[in-house]
């Protein structure tokens, strides 16, 4: 398993679907906006109820609790009001009061289902708490009032593409595009152009949208780690790393440029350079345990067995349904010669293959069983793993032998120098401890036939 480094993935979605725009500028939005027919702007009323002062003043010192009560007065005094509802939904979602700010959002909506403020403020709150479908349908509408705010049709447009940029790539640039119709091109229009283009197979115009964006801003993390992204999938390491180096001179505890580099380090086969790098990561997030999971696996490169089991453990703990840390734990344990606590792990690891990310996972799982049931000395267990790990994988020079032994400490003379004999052509010179085992023992079954 490789931990995912890609910057916009760990990115906090408050910084594309924040509150503060609103919650900053409620009464402006509303006070200088053309309100709809069956609304009114209680500023231009002879008698204005002082409670909207209040309220107003409330929101302008962002004492969001005391216009929250203030606000729900005059939502009860004035229920056709689309801007008491708006801004009441503004305050509540500043204190992140989910379910009371869409349903004021709502009743903003239904009084003036024109307006596009509510509908933006709706949509950024449900993407916020993973609502992607009927968070895209407020967006969109609020993208669609042809007499909106330029500027906020444009921040529609953007969430959008943001909230399709995942699983719908060709959307998200369709949504950029029209967003940089409305308002000029940001350095995050950049960076998203850029990580578009890369999902849509276009590495080439996704590499120039991150440089252009470095020429620009040569200390952008963001731009960077997008870069190196890139560049480490199209296995460029000997351009990622320079990279890589200069950005965390500059930014030396960013996790995502130290995760990247000590991938590159690891892919470069240097595992003895990556692990301080994932150590310092480790100790400043100890419950991240994708972070957890690259350190464990390094020590295991590196075989510090010792170091690496422990993390396992704990992560098979946390996830006791993942099967592939039960393999990743028996694996080290393997490595540290207990075979005999591995081999019980290994069987509840395979017992679900549709568990197993991969079919050829569950393969892997199944090879280190029947290693464990040879060292166990349990060669039906053997015979068992082999037969389920070939229904996904074929046969390798290693399964050979240890298939050909199992048969043979099973008396089964026929099978075993069969298998033998596949070994012996298939390996070579490769295995010669093994090959030199393979020889004697046909010949001590060719006495036995």
């Amino acid at each position: 398993m490789q931990l995912t480094i890609h910057r916009h993935q760990s990115r906090n979605w408050r910084k594309f679907f924040p509150l503060t725009a609103f919650a900053l500028s409620l009464c402006p939005i509303f006070a200088h906006a053309q309100l709809p027919a069956g609304t009114r702007d209680a500023t231009e009323s002879p008698q204005r109820d002082p409670l909207r002062t209040q309220a107003a003043d409330a929101l302008n010192r962002q004492d969001y609790s005391t216009a929250v009560q203030l606000l729900s007065t005059l939502a009860e005094k004035n229920p056709k009001d689309a801007q008491v509802f708006y801004n009441l939904g503004s305050a509540q979602d500043a204190l992140n009061q989910t379910a009371d700010a869409e349903a004021s959002y709502r009743k903003a909506i239904a009084a003036s289902p024109n307006l596009l403020e509510p509908h933006l403020a709706l949509g950024l709150l449900l993407a916020r708490n993973g609502r992607a479908a009927d968070a895209h349908s407020e967006l969109a509408a609020a993208a669609a009032i042809p007499n909106g705010d330029p500027a906020l049709r444009a921040r529609a447009y953007r969430a959008m593409a943001r909230i399709d940029q995942p699983t719908n790539p060709s959307g998200a640039s369709e949504e950029l595009l029209a967003a940089l119709k409305l308002t000029p091109e940001t350095p995050d229009d950049t960076l998203l152009t850029g990580e578009l283009a890369a999902a849509n197979g276009d590495p080439t115009a996704a590499e120039a949208s991150f440089r252009r964006l470095l020429a620009s801003d040569p200390n952008n993390a963001d731009a960077t780690a997008a870069l190196v992204h890139l560049l480490i999938d199209q296995k460029k390491l000997d351009q990622a790393e320079p990279l890589l180096i200069a950005a965390l001179t500059k930014n030396p505890n960013d996790p995502t440029l130290n995760a990247q580099l000590a991938n590159l380090y690891e892919q470069e086969d240097k595992p003895d350079q990556a692990v301080p790098l994932v150590e310092k990561l480790h100790a400043a997030h100890p419950q991240d345990p994708a972070i957890t999971r690259l350190l464990a696996r390094l020590y295991v490169r590196s075989s510090q067995y010792e170091k690496a089991l422990p993390l396992y453990t704990a992560l098979s703990a946390a996830s006791p349904n993942d099967p592939t840390l039960l393999d990743d734990q028996a694996d080290t344990l393997i490595r540290m010669h207990r075979a005999a606590d591995a081999e019980p792990l290994l069987k509840r690891a395979i017992a679900d293959p549709k568990a197993f990310p991969t079919p050829q996972a569950y393969g892997v799982a199944a090879s280190h069983l029947a290693f464990a049931a040879a060292s166990n000395n349990d060669p039906a267990t053997v015979l068992q793993a082999l037969e389920l790990r070939a229904k996904v994988l074929p046969p390798s020079t290693s399964t050979l032998f240890l298939a050909a032994t199992a048969h043979d400490k099973l008396h089964q003379v026929k099978e075993a120098s069969d298998l033998y004999k596949q070994f012996l052509a298939a390996a070579k010179g490769q295995f010669p401890d093994e090959e030199w085992e393979a020889k004697h023992r046909l010949a001590a079954l060719e006495h036995m036939k």
